[in-house]
């Protein structure tokens, strides 16, 4: 015996784990972040991976909304912290399938028998869980590996739809800014016109002042949209996870941005059951639920003994004895009563999350879809009112050549198709609001030609540095 014990100490020591300190550097974490571009080579092999028929050009120059989800897949860090979280729940399914581990004592011991005065006893324990215990463990650790997976995907789907609200926000206003840009030139050109009338006796003075407020007042709005600019690109930098230095030399674009489902192909019906069958927070509540039933199953278990077998060897006065015990705690005093009623409290409160869950859903989407069919009648009648002015504009610009016209009631009707084309801008924006959350309700695209990609296993701060290889 003496000759296996050192053996046997041997290999225990060599199955463990060994610590290996990993540091937080928040400066060294804040240059990799600096450091991030657009030409990662891990960035392209995951482009190439999931837009196969498009091969987008390399450097990266030219965005729409499907290649930027992409983008922010690969970098944006909260996806890092949902596939952490992944990792956690699976490293919980590896310890819910542990076994318990046997039990060896030795308790030598000294005697003044003559015979022999030496004692030596050696005993094992060896656990055997029953009732199929180990079977819900590992049920509940698989169902939260589940939940913790669809939570990865719900985080992919916010962190999609914040990409698709700052690349709204970013395209509008672009085109904010050239329709300032030019009623400026617009009203410039009327200014001139009207100094030039003052300057014939055919314009008084309050008229010149008149034009000249208009257009300070158009300087001062295309100044605050100048700085708008700058803002939206940050914020579409910070929904991708890059710095904002990383989008220097690209532009974007989004036919689909003119383009919204019509009224008819969303029905209530349809919307109501693709939310409630494809928005991953109700699949998760699912999964939680399975989970909490697996973990009252594994208490009702607990009420029943596990047993424990025993053999035993013991050098007494220089006789060898054996020994078998066999052992399990007696369930006299309580049933694990309490923690089973905790696990059918926890039960019932999964379930009536999942219940209120169902609710929220339907309302959020009949919510949604009335949003957005108010915002479609809007653009409607932006759109309209475009139509008009575009009619009035063509039938000015002929008076004025005609002699049948002043010039200044040319400016007046560009100044008016202008800020119609900014009303319809707005009306845009309050469309693409309205779609925004109508998506979020359902969790899907509702543009056909849009899916929302797989959510790669490692992010760009899991791939390690050239430097870390060697």
């Amino acid at each position: 015996m003496k000759r296996w014990l050192p053996i046997i100490a041997a290999g225990v020591l060599a199955a463990c784990t060994t610590f290996h300190p990993k540091p937080l550097e928040p400066p060294r974490v804040e240059e990799e972040f600096r450091a991030r571009s657009l030409a990662d080579p891990g960035l392209r092999t995951y482009l190439d991976a999931h837009l196969p028929a498009r091969q987008p050009e390399w450097p990266l120059q030219r965005f729409d909304l499907q290649v930027l989800t992409l983008v922010a897949f690969y970098f944006h860090p909260d996806l890092d912290v949902a596939r952490a979280r992944v990792a956690v729940a699976e490293a919980g399914a590896v310890t819910a399938a542990g076994r318990p581990n046997p039990t060896l004592g030795l308790t030598p011991g000294y005697t003044d028998a003559p015979e022999s005065p030496w004692l030596y006893g050696l005993t094992f324990d060896l656990p055997i869980e029953t009732a199929g215990k180990r079977g819900y463990r590992l049920a509940r650790a698989e169902r939260l590996t589940e939940a913790a997976r669809l939570q990865l995907a719900e985080s992919a789907w916010q962190v999609r739809s914040r990409v698709r609200v700052a690349l709204v926000e970013h395209l509008l206003v672009l085109r904010e800014l050239d329709l300032l840009r030019a009623e400026e030139a617009v009203r410039s050109e009327a200014l001139s016109l009207e100094e030039a009338r003052l300057a014939v006796g055919e314009a008084s003075r309050p008229d010149v002042d008149a034009a000249r407020a208009d257009l300070a007042n158009a300087r001062l709005a295309l100044r605050a949209i100048e700085g708008r600019v700058g803002e939206r690109r940050t914020a579409l930098a910070a929904a991708l996870g890059v710095p904002v230095g990383a989008l220097d030399g690209t532009t974007s674009d989004w036919p689909q941005l003119d383009a919204p489902p019509a009224e008819d192909t969303l029905a209530p019906a349809t919307i109501q059951r693709a939310g409630l069958l494809n928005r991953l927070d109700v699949r998760r509540a699912l999964a939680e639920y399975a989970a909490s039933e697996a973990a009252l199953q594994l208490e009702v278990a607990k009420q029943y003994p596990d047993l424990h077998v025993g053999p035993g060897y013991k050098f007494d006065d220089g006789v060898s004895k054996f020994t078998v015990g066999i052992s399990l705690t007696l369930p006299v005093l309580n049933q694990n009563q309490g923690p089973i009623a905790e696990a059918e409290a926890g039960r019932e409160e999964a379930g009536a999350r999942f219940l209120a869950l169902q609710a929220e859903v339907i309302g959020e989407t009949e919510r949604a879809l009335a949003r957005y069919h108010g915002a479609l009648a809007e653009l409607g009648e932006a759109d309209l009112l475009v139509v008009v002015l575009d009619e009035q504009l063509r039938a000015t610009k002929l008076a004025v050549e005609v002699g049948e016209a002043d010039p200044l009631a040319l400016a007046a009707i560009r100044i008016k198709r202008l800020a119609a084309a900014r009303t319809r801008v707005a009306a845009q924006r309050a469309m693409q609001g309205a779609l925004g959350a109508l998506e979020d309700a359902v969790e899907r695209p509702l543009d056909a030609q849009l899916v929302v990609p797989e959510v790669p296993r490692i992010g760009a701060r899991d791939i390690p540095r050239k430097e870390e290889e060697r």
